[in-house]
């Protein structure tokens, strides 16, 4: 089956899906951030970097650095991060990088805090880096030493997909509507962005039918509409795992039909909360066949999912209520067998790292940890 026919059967009729796509699975930052650095170098017109942490760590000062270098040489640089996600960065590296010609901008600054809380909640989650409109990246990778290769702990393990193709144009396009949303400004790159467009559009890069959801309600109904579909498998790597009501039963349904479905979940995390109350939801999801395996190696920050090997997201999406009531996030959403069949095997592999969650044996856990995952579930809508 074509990936445009695989796209119409797992996909909304909804999504616009582009086709002729290529694509390449790019896992944690060890293979992201020599990619990603490796098209910064080589741009001739323009850079688009969208990023929810961008850390003035060792990994920040590469990618200023390699920003500064093209900006020097006529490159429009152009570099959104969120204020709260970057808050521990230095504010004079960002000072720093302007002065260089960086144009570099924080997304809601807490100087807008007069505005009220629900202005401040809605935060710019995406991670989105475009150039020259040829290649662009998409996933759950920020700026920060924490996706390096070294470090105490290990590097938190994500996934990027690298895209080059007409969905490229898409993925700007995000761009561009976050920038003037938040500066009511425009700017010259984005006339030479839409005619990149319209050559990236003549040009096949690939076979990958594709579609770039940035509404948090079309991400969350492409989850779904996919995971009722499913015939053999449905594998979901998730960061943060609050999931509500339809999410569960959709995930149950599958497990009770005979499809295999397993969730690669934190062990520990960033949030450390958040891990109980994702536990809160085991034994519903264990009792109805669904396994659960907890990556314990590090902090898993990984937002994917592959359902029969032919569909499949990668991106900024987490599976709790915060990114799917108040967070700016974006998600490509593919039908390509190749590219599935890649996430798979990625996916099978960490698998092979983490421990099976046991039934019987989550049972038995201390009283004082259940009751502390029942509090947590009571504020689930709030975590």
């Amino acid at each position: 089956m074509s990936s445009a026919l695989l796209a119409r059967y797992y996909l909304p009729r909804s999504h616009s899906v582009l086709r002729g796509n290529g694509c390449q699975l790019l896992r944690d930052g060890v293979e992201a951030y020599p990619a990603m650095l490796s098209a910064i170098r080589g741009a001739r017109r323009y850079i688009h970097l969208e990023t929810y942490m961008f850390i003035s760590d060792a990994v920040g000062e590469l990618f200023g650095e390699a920003l500064a270098e093209a900006a020097g040489r006529g490159v429009h640089v152009k570099v959104l991060y969120d204020a709260l996600g970057s808050w521990t960065s230095r504010r004079g590296f960002f000072e720093a990088l302007r002065a260089r010609g960086v144009d570099i901008r924080p997304f809601k600054p807490f100087t807008s805090l007069g505005r009220g809380l629900r202005h401040l909640l809605r935060r710019d989650h995406r991670k989105i880096l475009a150039v020259d409109g040829e290649v662009a990246f998409i996933g759950g990778v920020n700026i920060s030493a924490h996706w390096a290769p070294e470090g105490e702990g290990g590097a938190w393990r994500d996934d990027v997909l690298r895209v080059e193709g007409p969905a490229v144009y898409e993925l700007e396009r995000r761009f561009v509507a976050t920038w003037r949303m938040a500066f009511q400004d425009r700017f010259r790159s984005w006339r030479e962005t839409r005619r990149s467009r319209r050559a990236a559009g003549l040009r096949r890069r690939g076979e990958v039918s594709l579609a770039v959801l940035s509404s948090r309600r079309s991400i969350h109904r492409a989850y779904l509409h996919a995971i009722s579909r499913a015939r053999r498998s449905v594998l979901v790597a998730a960061a943060y795992f609050i999931p509500d009501r339809k999410l569960v039963a959709v995930l149950r349904e599958a497990a009770q039909r005979g499809v295999e479905v397993s969730l690669l979940l934190n062990a520990k995390s960033d949030h450390p909360w958040l891990v109980h109350a994702t536990r809160a939801f085991y034994e519903k999801l264990l009792t109805a066949g669904v396994r659960i395996f907890e990556w314990e190696r590090c902090v898993l920050h990984a937002k994917t999912a592959v359902v029969d090997g032919v569909w499949g997201t990668i991106g900024s999406f987490n599976l709790e209520r915060r990114s799917l009531l108040f967070n700016h996030e974006v998600n490509a959403v593919f039908a390509d067998p190749l590219l599935g069949r890649s996430l798979e095997e990625s996916f099978r592999g960490d698998c092979q790292s983490c421990r099976e969650v046991d039934l019987d044996e989550f049972r038995r856990r201390p009283l004082w940890q259940k009751l502390f995952e029942r509090v947590l579930y009571a504020f689930r809508k709030v975590l």
